[in-house]
């Protein structure tokens, strides 16, 4: 029997321990009271065991990170995935608990199903039928997988600075990749960096009568305005010295995304819209969503928002921004640029705060490991997956990639562009996770060649 008929008999074994893992509300954003998010990380250790890994729990300053390793060989594979998720809030959006998977219309519905908890299980139950059928690996496989990326991984960076041997390896799956809106698995080579601030603005020492408000200095405009020399009205970021950092991207890169269809139609449609930024579409809105950083306000506080009216002059105003990286542009010098460029405007008042900030990561897009990866969805009769040389999004990559030096690459594809990540009613389709199976299975399999 092959893998892919294994998988297919065991659908509903599969699905029952899926639907297990999802059921722990391992929200990394909140404390953990009772224990559960702590019983989350000893539960996914031990279905490593039992697919045949040595598993342990390592403590960080933070929420402890499962490791494991099982195979022996001259190669050696690293596979990081996450086992937190978002909040679910706000609740009244969901069609069912967030934390009881639910079926509807051939799709599974529930917190982390896609980020990350579906992805995480797919690769241990593709070990464990991957040994089940062939016997041993033929080459060491490590996992990593951590309890803090929902939350900016503030503790993986001294983790793997301090386990640098135990995570050293040829090649590393990251977590992440989906299939486009044409239903075609994407591979993904890199990701932005990320400078996550807080501006923050202050009035008067306490909230006062809006009978003030033509005398009275007002924080909320003091921030609309800051922010308005950051973007200009037609939507381009305006910061002093970005553009300056950024890196020219290569020619294999600029090949690679030349070769990608972008459905922009599909992309309105999914996220019920009229028209992309700036009436961005195509090619042209591709190359901004992986070439250009972004300045994105990613929320804003002051004063009163409750129900009915409240007429005063608020005390202080806040504004929560992410900057995405391109090539070339550190977080720690974007900051400072930030600041600078605010002090260059008169705006010394606007407060500026480093929440925390990721590298930006590449590997070539022809590296050995995208290859395998390409040919996996080929042996599965998916043709040719789509290549992307990086995406939108940011996470902690650089870490394998400049740090470990180990080309790094997200594939496997349980998640669609659909999927609603970090959203209300969070789902994948049963069959792309079931095919998920199958592909890491096939992965090992090519990786030992």
């Amino acid at each position: 029997m092959d893998l892919g008929e294994r998988v297919d008999g065991s659908r509903e074994e599969l699905l029952g321990e899926l639907n297990e893992f999802l059921r722990m509300p391992s929200i990394s954003a909140r404390e953990d009271e009772n224990g559960g998010f702590r019983n989350c990380a000893q539960w996914v250790a031990g279905k490593l065991e039992e697919a045949g890994a040595e598993a342990s729990i390592m403590e960080t300053e933070g929420h402890p990170v499962v490791y494991a390793e099982v195979g022996s060989g001259e190669s050696t594979l690293l596979s990081y995935g996450h086992y937190d998720v978002q909040p679910p809030e706000p609740l009244d959006l969901w069609e069912s608990d967030p934390f009881e998977p639910t079926i509807r219309d051939g799709g599974l519905y529930a917190r982390g199903v896609a980020d990350d908890k579906g992805d995480v299980l797919a690769r241990i139950q593709a070990l464990r039928l991957h040994i089940e059928e062939h016997g041993p690996l033929p080459f060491k496989l490590k996992f990593l997988i951590e309890g803090e990326e929902e939350i900016g991984s503030p503790n993986l960076a001294p983790f793997v600075r301090s386990n640098a041997d135990l995570l050293s390896a040829d090649a590393c799956l990251w977590e992440g990749s989906m299939k486009n809106e044409a239903g075609r698995p994407m591979i993904f080579c890199g990701t932005k960096g990320m400078a996550y601030v807080e501006l923050r603005a202050r009035g008067a020492s306490h909230d006062l009568h809006s009978m003030y408000g033509g005398i009275a200095p007002n924080p909320v405009w003091r921030l609309i305005q800051a922010l308005r020399t950051i973007k200009d009205e037609n939507g381009e970021i305006t910061l002093d010295g970005l553009d300056a950092l950024a890196e020219e991207p290569s020619e294999k890169d600029l090949e690679a995304i030349d070769r990608i269809v972008f459905d922009d139609d599909a992309l309105l449609e999914s996220w019920d819209v009229e028209a992309l930024d700036r009436g961005l579409g195509g090619q042209d809105a591709l190359r901004e969503m992986l070439l250009r950083p972004t300045a994105n306000i990613a929320g804003i506080h002051s004063g009163y928002t409750g129900p009915g009216s409240k007429t005063i002059v608020p005390s202080e105003a806040f504004v929560k921004m992410d900057f995405r990286l391109v090539a070339g542009q550190s977080p720690g010098p974007v900051l400072e640029l930030i600041r600078s460029h605010l002090r260059k405007r008169g705006f010394e008042d606007i407060e500026v705060v480093d929440l925390h900030g990721v590298e930006p990561a590449k590997t070539p897009v022809d590296s050995p490991v995208v290859r395998t990866a390409i040919q996996t969805w080929q042996d599965l009769g998916e043709g040719e997956a789509v290549v992307y040389p990086t995406i939108g999004g940011s996470g902690p990559t650089s870490l394998m990639v400049a740090e470990l030096g180990m080309p790094t690459i997200m594939t496997g594809s349980v998640a669609n562009t659909g999927s609603r990540l970090h959203s209300p009613n969070e789902w994948v389709r049963l069959d792309d996770y079931f095919e998920a199976i199958g592909y890491f299975a096939r992965f090992f399999e090519r990786f030992a060649l």
